[in-house]
């Protein structure tokens, strides 16, 4: 593969165009093309971008052999089916969060991708900010002692619209897909995959999550208390507590500037560590390492723990009565 990775989007939505204005932050990458099931959008979003090439369909940017990875950032409900066949297509992807709408489906990409070979990442540009990089070092060097337990909330206040993304369930709407896979990504990238998972919350008419509050349970007696929501605002905020202190990340914690370092009997250390750009260009960086290197999985958001977190939000959706489904028709 050359030494400049050529980037394509499938998706043109609002996160796609957040995301692309930081590759101007990333060495050897270069968007160079876009596809959407509308010709006029992917159009638009390439002229608005300055990309050489817009596709009206997913089918026709797989096929393009000058684009090396692919962004996928349509709805959650459709990753599955495109993954699969950008996998089949020998293209490698990063899928944004969260990675599918159901854990079986996050089971065959994973299965696929390990098959074939080819590298995937789950778009959790929270393990790369610096600031949470700065955390787990604190962690690794035993600056907390043993990590016992987290706590994470991430809400908004969003008002229902049946007619939103966020609110059908068709297209894998609700909090936990959207914001709940931050707070529960967090805790598993610091105490590793739950014996137990508890959730209780509500559901709008259109059968998607309103809000959750999540229990998980390690059999050791570790645990993690995680909010999230679509109801009613909260701080974004994260504490991890160990045997010796505490770390607080400071909101919103999915993308932090400053973590608050508190040893037991030791003034606080505050730790400012600002991301570059928006915050998207570090994931795109290691992306693009992991490509030159010819590695089919990153270290920082390994599948593995890309399934766990599914599955974490699979059993929490399952018992509010939520029942997610992947889109088979996603290629259109």
């Amino acid at each position: 593969m050359s030494r400049e990775i050529r980037w394509g989007v499938v998706g043109p939505g609002r996160i796609a165009q957040n995301v692309l204005g930081d590759f101007a932050h990333v060495p050897d990458a270069r968007p160079v093309a876009v596809a959407s099931r509308s010709a006029e959008r992917a159009a638009a979003f390439a002229g608005q971008h300055g990309l050489e090439r817009s596709y009206g369909s997913y089918a026709e940017i797989l096929a393009d052999p000058d684009v090396d990875v692919l962004y996928l950032a349509t709805p959650h409900a459709q990753h599955h089916a495109v993954a699969l066949a950008a996998i089949e297509a020998g293209k490698p992807l990063l899928v944004e969060k969260a990675f599918t709408a159901t854990t079986p489906g996050a089971e065959q990409v994973v299965a696929a991708a390990r098959d074939a070979g080819v590298f995937v990442m789950e778009a959790m540009w929270t393990r790369f900010q610096p600031a949470v990089v700065a955390l787990r070092e604190l962690v690794a060097d035993g600056a907390i002692g043993e990590v016992r337990s987290v706590q994470a909330d991430l809400g908004v206040d969003r008002a229902y619209d049946p007619a939103d993304r966020l609110f059908a369930l068709e297209l894998g709407g609700g909090a936990l897909l959207d914001l709940g896979v931050y707070v529960v990504s967090f805790a598993q990238m610091l105490l590793g995959a739950p014996d137990t998972v508890t959730a209780v919350g509500s559901t709008y008419p259109t059968g998607v999550d309103a809000e959750a509050g999540l229990l998980l349970g390690w059999d050791d007696g570790r645990s993690a208390t995680l909010t999230t929501s679509l109801r009613y605002p909260t701080p974004g905020q994260a504490r991890v507590f160990g045997t010796q202190g505490w770390i607080d990340v400071l909101p919103r914690f999915h993308h932090p500037d400053t973590i608050v370092l508190h040893r037991t009997g030791a003034e606080p250390e505050t730790i400012t560590r600002p991301a570059s750009g928006v915050g998207y260009s570090h994931e795109l960086a290691e992306v693009t390492a992991c490509l030159q290197a010819g590695r089919t999985e990153s270290a920082v958001v390994p599948l593995a723990d890309t399934l766990a977190v599914q599955s974490v939000l699979g059993q929490a959706a399952e018992q509010l009565g939520v029942a997610h489904r992947e889109d088979p028709g996603a290629l259109g």
